[in-house]
């Protein structure tokens, strides 16, 4: 179905926008994954849209830019993540959009894939399949990756677990973004306002301007995953508190239902333990909140310990899952206390209230 090696003048232009800051140990890869992928080189243009990073990251990109005057190395003094986006899609010469992040390794024909399904089947958006890999080969990160790439962790991500045989396959969201470069002229540019999570507000207004998101078959790449306690618990605290600031700064529901879980287990959680100190009775609520997920969580590392022969997965694998979904949730009901604060519950409470009726 895909011709990697097909004409150079028959491929469309593509602007690659990569956003970064202190990447020195994941830059080199990515943009090799990308100049080996097969594109024609001709067509691509590089955008690494750095946020000043001081670790050397910017000499690598610099020595990439020297080599080949495909690479562009553009400032992002605003340091986060929509600014990059924004100053990259801006800056772009591709009639293609397509985003990757640093820590992304791209199989050979990733691009030539994206690209093929956004015009043979009339996609606004299209993705491939992210393979989770470890940063560092520990037993906290393996447990991470396992973690990541169930549906009992992370939900119904299709692009985690799914792979279309031949057919694209419809979804709600899909890794990063590839799309034509008027999209943004419809659907406007990243929200400015988000520091996280702004992909998936971004994904809402796509699911509700009517656009199809595609998952490519046959589109591959890996991401390089934290290895390590401390950074997935700061990773999954801050995503958990801007899935709830998020509302402060939409005029949508930024998130899909799925996001809330966490928060809703953990506020589960907080009232039933409330009651048991008020009545043992009342008591078993909480219970069987915590028993319920305990069963669920030890089932599940113990499949993942057989089918790995590894018996250290029966402890890891229920520690990463459940702080990741215990973090998120806590941090989702911090966001709910800054909202407050803010006096912005309202206007989350309104945008939630018009999608239930929309």
């Amino acid at each position: 179905m895909f011709d990697v090696d097909r004409a150079t003048e028959a491929w469309p232009t593509v602007s690659i926008i990569i956003p970064c800051r202190n990447e020195l140990r994941f830059i080199t890869r990515c943009l090799d994954s990308i100049l080996n992928n097969g594109f024609p080189l001709e067509r691509l243009d590089i955008l690494v849209v750095d946020g000043m990073s001081d670790d050397g990251t910017r000499k690598i990109i610099r020595d990439f830019a020297e080599r080949y005057r495909l690479v562009r190395l553009l400032d992002n003094p605003h340091r986060v993540t929509p600014y990059a986006l924004n100053i990259g899609i801006c800056a772009a010469k591709g009639e293609v959009i397509m985003r990757l992040d640093a820590h992304t390794i791209c199989e050979r024909g990733y691009i030539a894939r994206c690209i093929q399904v956004l015009f043979q089947y009339g996609a606004d958006d299209v993705g491939g399949t992210l393979r989770i890999i470890g940063r560092d080969d520990t037993l906290i990160g393996r447990a991470i990756v396992k973690a990541l790439t169930q549906r009992f962790g992370v939900g119904n991500l299709r692009y985690r677990f799914s792979q279309p045989e031949e057919e694209p396959e419809i979804v709600d969201t899909v890794a990063f973004f590839c799309c034509r470069r008027e999209l943004f002229q419809r659907i406007g540019l990243f929200n400015e306002k988000l520091t996280r999570i702004q992909d998936m507000e971004f994904k809402r207004r796509l699911t509700r301007a009517g656009c199809k998101i595609l998952l490519a078959p046959g589109a591959f790449a890996d991401y390089q995953a934290r290895s390590d306690l401390v950074s997935f618990w700061r990773h999954n605290w801050s995503d958990g508190v801007w899935t709830v600031l998020a509302f402060a700064h939409a005029d949508l529901m930024p998130v899909c239902w799925r996001h809330l879980v966490p928060a809703g287990f953990v506020a589960a959680l907080i009232v039933t333990g409330s009651l048991a100190l008020w009545s043992p009775f009342l008591g078993r609520g909480f219970l069987a909140t915590a028993g319920v997920y305990c069963v669920a969580a030890l089932t599940l590392s113990i499949r993942i310990a057989i089918g790995e022969r590894d018996l250290q997965y029966l402890f890891s694998v229920p520690l990463v899952i459940g702080s990741m979904h215990l973090m998120r949730g806590c941090g989702s009901l911090w966001g709910v206390i800054r909202l407050l604060s803010e006096r912005r519950l309202i206007h989350a409470l309104r945008i939630v209230f018009e999608r239930q009726n929309a």
